[in-house]
């Protein structure tokens, strides 16, 4: 992930550049960390004094396993306990720093460990049963086995605190790697929390920026995952945000622009009257009245975009056949051609074209198609709507055989207050076809417009179909071959 030096400057504050989120999420972070280093270092701690425990009395059972092997081999040499040597046993006892104990059979002590031996060179009579020789430490003892038969048994106690020896050095160990984990794990956490929290930071001073005023504030942030995504979405975001306020500015410049020839030619022509330097001709009132029909005019166009760009909140959808739609309308706006001058065919298509749509909606939107066509055309000039369909769209075209559009101004007529060469010829507000674009997209359409100069133009309006998937779906059912039993 980068970020610009601004950006990172932006992030930046008293908390080594974490915000009230960073704050959370590393306090968060730590907690994991410290709870995981704790339990394990706990875990490792029993575990090597219970691995070391063990191990020791492996050890000293082992060593038992020996004597008991060493007093075995006496006692068979003797032929009993009473002449049995037992000094070897002592000895292999005393290397491994224990004390022996050894009794018969019956329980009775043949060696012991108060150091006086009796007429058959074995210790006295000891102290106490099994388990209770002298010495307190830890202890571990072996049947004394001879021949499969078990004759007695031996005891070694070993000193106090022989079987902790490693546990120092283990400890240390553990020790050293808790405070290594913990380190390692705060400083991951640390840099996790820059992470995850600059881009958030700087998407939310770029917000701030923008709230006070500055359009181009952006965050800039190349963030991984969904963090670059919601950095790249503000960033979309305050482009649009930019360009719309943009759009609302040339719009009032637009409007200001429109209004303010007709309201002017309106305010000196009754100035005239009012101070007698014009006489109230039947021409010159006609005048005045054409200039407030024009003003009223691009009135009820601005009004009809106002609608237009907020169709989507207000449109009653229902099944409506585009194609009785266009006959309406061809209809309604039949007198407005031929006033114009223009010859009128429609061709509809022979089967209904049913797409999901506000009726009032789309006969607004071919009236304007229509208008257009009257306003743009000459005296003598065709008009053609035609309806046809598609697997997946309903089209209705209105072609024409006026003077065209030129190639340059094609990508903007749809475009609201734009006008182009012929627009301006005759005065056209142009908020007509922006109309037409608004409603069509709302129904999740497109209008397109195809002209060459002098060779006419044809706008397609395109909507998709109602059930157009089912239709497909039965095509392909009749395609398919037929299994017969």
């Amino acid at each position: 992930m980068t970020l610009e030096p601004h950006s990172q400057r932006a992030g930046e504050g008293p908390s080594g550049g974490l915000g009230p989120l960073g704050r959370r999420l590393f306090a968060a972070f730590a907690v994991v960390a410290l709870a995981s280093v704790a339990l394990l270092t706990a875990a490792a701690l029993v575990g090597a004094d219970r691995g070391i425990s063990s191990a020791h009395q492996a050890d000293r059972q082992r060593t038992a396993s020996r004597v008991a092997a060493v007093a075995a081999d006496a006692y068979r040499s003797a032929g009993g306990w009473s002449a049995a040597d037992l000094s070897a046993a002592r000895s292999v006892a005393a290397g491994a720093g224990a004390v022996l104990t050894v009794r018969n059979a019956d329980g009775e002590m043949m060696s012991g460990d108060d150091g006086a031996e009796d007429d058959h060179g074995m210790s006295g009579s000891g102290r106490g049963r099994h388990g209770q020789s002298a010495g307190s430490g830890p202890g571990a003892s072996a049947p004394v086995v001879v021949n499969g038969h078990t004759i007695g048994s031996v005891y070694l106690v070993f000193p106090a605190g022989s079987g902790s020896a490693g546990l120092p050095i283990a400890w240390g160990w553990v020790a050293a790697a808790a405070a290594g984990a913990l380190a390692l794990a705060l400083g991951v956490s640390w840099f996790v929390t820059r992470r995850l929290t600059a881009p958030v930071v700087r998407v939310a001073a770029t917000a701030r920026a923008l709230a006070a005023g500055d359009r181009t504030a952006r965050a800039r942030v190349d963030a991984p995952g969904e963090l670059g995504d919601l950095a790249h979405a503000f960033d979309a975001m305050a482009d649009d945000v930019g360009h719309a306020e943009q759009a609302r500015h040339r719009l009032a410049a637009d409007v200001a622009h429109e209004l303010r020839t007709p309201l002017a030619s309106l305010q000196a022509g009754l100035e005239e009257l009012r101070d007698g330097y014009a006489a109230p001709s039947a021409q010159r009132l006609a005048s005045l009245h054409d200039q407030a029909l024009r003003l009223g005019r691009i009135i009820d166009d601005l009004g009809e975009l106002a609608e237009a760009e907020s169709a989507r909140l207000s449109l009653h959808l229902a099944e409506v056949d585009l194609t009785a739609l266009a006959v309406a309308a061809v209809a309604e706006r039949e007198a407005e051609l031929r006033t114009a001058g223009l010859t009128v065919r429609i061709v509809p298509d022979p089967a209904p074209l049913l797409v999901r749509a506000d009726a009032d909606r789309l006969h607004q939107a071919l009236g304007n198609l229509l208008s257009n066509t009257a306003r743009h055309c000459r005296p003598g000039d065709s008009v053609t709507v035609t309806t046809s369909a598609t697997p997946a769209e309903a089209l209705v075209e209105v072609a024409d055989t006026g003077p065209g559009i030129p190639g340059d101004e094609l990508p903007h007529v749809f475009e609201r207050l734009w006008r182009g060469s012929r627009a301006r010829a005759v005065g056209g507000s142009g908020i007509g076809l922006a109309v037409v674009k608004e409603l069509v997209t709302a129904h999740g359409g497109t209008v397109t417009a195809d002209s060459e100069p002098g060779g006419g133009t044809r706008m397609t309006l395109r909507l998709p179909r109602t059930g157009a998937r089912h239709e497909g779906a039965r095509r392909e059912a009749r395609a398919a071959p037929q299994v017969t039993s």
